[in-house]
């Protein structure tokens, strides 16, 4: 790897571009053009070994200290990625199913432009977003066009959304099997099935009497029909049952198994997510019973399409069970979880458990990064890409599926070329492993090639969150337990870090230790003591105004707070997002709350000296 070679990247399509030209050929994917699509999507994805995606979002973070950083531990960082994920919107997912054998990766790139809109008038997928200002800014410098993303936008509902809309729709569902239900039944109970069956027998008797008595003028069977409650559910006749309880459609269903050789029930649901009635449809045969079952799935299959909008996607990406390809694995995966399969956990455990069900194979790209040395520090896709240039690891690009070509000014990147190079650098960095991803024939394979520290994320994820380490990436970083950190906030003046640190060293003797100084943000700093002890020295010292003596004194008086790492963890915990870390940690020490599940057990941070602000991009 010592040896500097150029890494030869070719396109062997018709359709397609070299990377130093900037532009593969992307279908773009809309309302218009979504369900034709659908069947070409499936089969990329089917077809090819990994899935790359990307996402753009209305925002990522609304403060300094709302991102990410090395003083988080993975319950922290996953609370913040869940903030960020309930509070933005996705506009555009950028997917790129690929196969590499070889030297030759193949893609089948796509991005589809997407918008919440409230198709079924029930207020799903979402009432309302907000947006970053700074991110739409670079969005519009970037050609996005607000317009298709509004009027040509695929909408979509999550698995739980759809779950509920169920509900509000006007369609009548088809029972279940029925279970006997195990609980004995009352008198009430009695009285009432002797009182539904009854009225079914008659009904049923008429249905069969008004097949076979053709002579009976249309006057005389619409009374018939008036007079025992019948009416029509599209050319057969039906009964509808009002009912109470779900108890009471408990016993209706039992008791509609006696005459389940021509009756087939259906459940009307209330919009209070309950069911108001069961309508019970006579059937002339059994071949018409057959008939009625299949025409009720296919008008479910195509509701269900319908309200599932791009989320037929994601299931499509779900039940391939192919590994996944993100280069922001908590951002992008907390994104798709609040948007496409259900509300976010409270807790990193149970969103693990629950985004494993759908995604078990997650590659993070960012970790796969770190294990080659000029990428260790490096998050841009383009300048990771340039990075590699030094090592030969030959790839010959073709995209598979025909696009439609971007049509941006010179300088202008559209987002759907992100999946692309995320395949291309996951590519070149098996490669420059010498791993030969052709023999992969199973997830376990593929988890010996990606080794623990990149693949299976989900899994780690979770397993990281019992013992609080958190791997942050970076130079010089050193091991610090969370009881060694303390925040500081309300200072009288601005200063330097630098400024800070000398002040306190005159302020108090337990300065005297090894420490350092890092902002957090405008109002809040961090002090990092490198031995256990100091920290709760100093925390007490200006909790206790008896030991305050000299500087710290007159510190105190004008405002100085100081907190552990425990009310930074409860701020986060509690949703204290406010603008000023200062003023969130303000409230988390006013906050009387006292969770008994929450952590106390002391975490540990990698602490990198190169750990700043640069206050210019605030």
């Amino acid at each position: 790897m010592q040896r500097r070679f150029l890494s030869s990247i070719s396109a062997t399509a018709g359709n397609t571009k070299t990377l130093n030209q900037g532009r593969w050929s992307v279908k773009q994917v809309k309302k218009s053009n979504f369900h034709v699509t659908l069947d070409e999507i499936r089969t990329s994805i089917d077809s090819s070994d990994f899935i790359a995606l990307s996402l753009q979002n209305t925002g990522s973070y609304a403060a300094a200290w709302h991102r990410v950083s090395a003083i988080d531990t993975p319950q922290t960082s996953y609370l913040k990625a869940k903030y960020a994920a309930e509070r933005y919107q996705i506009l555009q997912f950028a997917l790129c199913p690929f196969s590499l054998q070889g030297s030759k990766l193949t893609v089948h790139p796509y991005n589809f432009h997407l918008f919440p809109r409230d198709e079924l008038k029930c207020g799903m997928p979402s009432y309302s977003f907000s947006c970053q200002a700074s991110r739409l800014t670079a969005m519009a410098r970037e050609g996005f066009d607000f317009n298709i993303c509004i009027y040509e936008g695929i909408s979509y509902l999550s698995r739980a959304q759809e779950a509920a809309s169920k509900f509000l729709s006007e369609n009548p569902i088809l029972a279940d099997s029925v279970t006997v239900s195990s609980s004995p039944a009352t008198v009430a109970d009695t009285v009432f099935v002797g009182r539904i069956r009854s009225r079914v027998k008659n009904w049923r008797q008429s249905c069969i009497d008004s097949g076979s008595k053709t002579g009976d003028d249309d006057l005389v069977s619409s009374l018939r029909r008036l007079v025992l409650g019948s009416e029509q559910y599209g050319s057969r006749l039906c009964l509808t049952i009002d009912v109470c309880s779900e108890r009471q459609v408990q016993l209706i269903l039992e008791m509609l198994t006696e005459f389940s050789d021509d009756v087939v029930p259906l459940l009307v649901a209330s919009k209070s997510r309950g069911t108001q009635a069961v309508r019970t449809v006579f059937m002339s045969s059994k071949e018409d019973k057959d008939l009625f079952k299949r025409e009720l799935q296919d008008l479910e299959k195509e509701e269900n399409r319908r309200v599932r909008g791009f989320r037929e996607v994601v299931d499509f990406i779900s039940s391939s069970q192919k590994p996944v390809v993100s280069q922001n694995y908590l951002s992008d995966f907390t994104s798709i979880h609040a948007k496409f399969l259900g509300p976010l956990p409270s807790n990193v455990d149970d969103f693990s458990s629950s985004l494993s069900s759908a995604f078990p194979n997650v590659v993070d790209l960012s970790q796969f990064m770190k294990e080659i040395s000029p990428l260790s520090n490096i998050s841009n896709l383009p300048a990771a890409m340039s990075s590699l240039d030094r090592f030969f690891a030959p790839v010959d690009v073709e995209v598979a599926n025909q696009g439609c070509p971007v049509k941006l000014d010179e300088g202008h990147q559209s987002h759907g070329q992100n999946a692309v190079m995320i395949s291309q650098l996951f590519a070149k960095l098996c490669t420059i492993q010498k791993s030969d991803l052709s023999t992969i024939q199973s997830n376990e394979d593929f988890q010996a090639l990606a080794s623990d520290e990149h693949a299976n994320s989900v899994t780690s994820c979770s397993k990281n969150a019992g013992d609080e380490n958190v791997k942050v990436w970076s130079k010089n970083s050193r091991r610090v337990s969370s009881e060694n950190l303390v925040f500081i906030w309300g200072l009288g003046k601005k200063m330097t870090a630098a400024k800070l640190k000398n002040i306190l060293q005159k302020s108090h003797p337990v300065f005297a230790r090894e420490f350092n100084v890092k902002y957090i943000d405008r109002s809040s700093a961090i002090l990092v003591f490198w031995e256990s002890g100091p920290s709760e020295t100093f925390l007490s010292a200006v909790n206790n105004e008896e030991q305050l003596d000299g500087s710290l004194r007159e510190m105190v008086a004008e405002g100085l707070r100081v907190a552990g790492y425990k009310t930074y963890k409860r701020a986060c915990r509690l949703g204290f997002w406010e603008a000023d870390l200062a003023e969130s940690l303000d409230k988390a020490l006013e906050s009387s709350d006292t969770d008994p599940d929450s952590d106390t057990k002391p975490s540990e941070i990698d602490w990198s000296n190169e750990l700043a602000i640069n206050f210019d991009e605030l």
